[in-house]
């Protein structure tokens, strides 16, 4: 499987047939790109036109050599500079060739081989004291976006499909889960009741509602009733049998503290707390702070996100820092993007990979999966700042 990204309609059409012979998915922009993707997780070879915007490339290239290392990049360019070929090489292109058609099939042949061989690499295989790290998304206050983070989050953590995920609504009485993804359950949380004590592989998976490639779902119940014969117990027993399925757990909590959210919170190995800029906000949040201090959980292991971070209301990051009494680990900014997805039913990673909300979400599940992209982020902006400061002209000296 290949995918073509061509922005121009006229190369589009030109190309068409002769594509699709060969096997290729023309799609148009990055959206399309990253609904197709991730649905097809066997894809080998995306070749971007020459009409595609360069950061786009480099920023998916990135993070797609982490993720998927087989798949091969090949970037068109009307005109290849060494500039462009290192900073390309860089975020993982594999070619980067001329506007010319024997060109670009030669460059799409020799990627497709790579990608064949890498594939034959056999990984590790999944042990049995491998176990999901356990992500539990946490706002002491309803209104924080805490759902549009968990959801965001989880898809960003599958990556496509390269990753087992597991999101669980734990909101038992109110959960939103299930609509935000357009969901429409046969079974759920309120189902593993009968098998309390006796919980195995099985019967979790006869509870889990797929979602995309490499998430699956696991959600509240229809009816709020529901929610109180759900048992601390059964929570822990939930996520023991789930830890050895996947690679990671998010969980979606209540803003109340219940025995259920302590389970879970017990058994995390990150507790992400969301934050806006509002006082009953911080005021919750930093209790909820001195209650994770009291409980012991690990200061390092909790990433505070603070969203419409852009908000102009009065109250400056350091006034939130300062507020919440610990250091904000993401910052995502406010839009009207967020309620649109939201009523569309797909999460804007999904719809939208490259807006910065969605980059927000990355960058928390990066901190989430161990991966650090600073070093990248350092290189680009000393190319780009050196490429502002060669092109400023030296400044006149009056002793001359």
């Amino acid at each position: 499987m290949q995918i073509y990204v061509e922005p121009d309609a006229i190369k589009r059409e030109r190309y068409a047939e002769q594509l699709l012979r060969a096997g290729y998915q023309t799609v148009p922009d990055m959206i399309e790109l990253q609904r197709y993707f991730n649905g097809h997780p066997d894809c080998l070879l995306v070749v971007f036109g020459a009409a595609v915007e360069l950061d786009e490339v480099l920023e998916f290239s990135a993070y797609q050599r982490v993720q998927r290392p087989e798949l091969g990049i090949v970037l068109v360019r009307t005109r290849v500079t060494n500039a462009l070929l290192q900073s390309a090489l860089r975020a993982g292109v594999r070619e980067v060739v001329r506007d010319d058609e024997t060109d670009i099939r030669a460059a799409c042949l020799r990627a497709i081989e790579v990608g064949k061989a890498m594939q034959t690499t056999v990984r590790p295989a999944r042990t049995a004291d491998s176990t999901a790290k356990v992500i539990t998304v946490f706002a002491g206050k309803g209104g924080c976006g805490k759902s549009v983070v968990a959801t965001n989050l989880a898809v960003a953590l599958a990556a496509g499909g390269s990753r087992r995920v597991l999101l669980i609504d734990l909101d038992l009485q109110f959960g939103d889960v299930a609509i935000m993804l357009k969901l429409a359950p046969a079974r759920g949380i309120a189902d593993a009741v009968p098998m309390t004590g006796r919980l195995d592989e099985s019967g979790l998976r006869s509870l889990i509602t797929h979602y995309i490639p490499g998430c699956d779902t696991l959600l509240a119940p229809a009816n709020p009733a529901s929610a109180d014969q759900i048992s601390r117990d059964l929570v822990t027993e939930l996520l023991t049998t789930a830890r050895p399925l996947y690679d990671f757990i998010v969980i979606d909590t209540s803003s109340a503290v219940t025995e259920q959210v302590l389970a879970a919170l017990d058994s995390s190995d990150w507790y992400v707390l969301v934050v806006t800029p509002d006082l009953p906000t911080l005021k919750s949040i930093r209790l909820t702070v001195e209650m994770f201090d009291l409980l012991t959980y690990p200061p390092d292991q909790r990433l505070i996100l603070f969203n419409r971070a852009d908000s102009q209301v009065g109250l400056s990051i350091e006034d939130v820092e300062e507020a919440v009494g610990a250091p904000l680990s993401t910052h995502m900014p406010s839009s009207r993007d967020v309620p649109t997805s939201v009523n569309k039913g797909t999460p804007l990673i999904l719809e939208n990979p490259g807006h910065p909300v969605s980059r927000a979400v990355r960058g928390l599940a990066d901190r989430c999966a161990g991966i650090d992209r600073e070093p990248e982020r350092v290189r680009r902006r000393a190319l780009l700042f050196g490429r502002r400061n060669a092109s400023k002209k030296p400044a006149r000296s009056d002793a001359s």
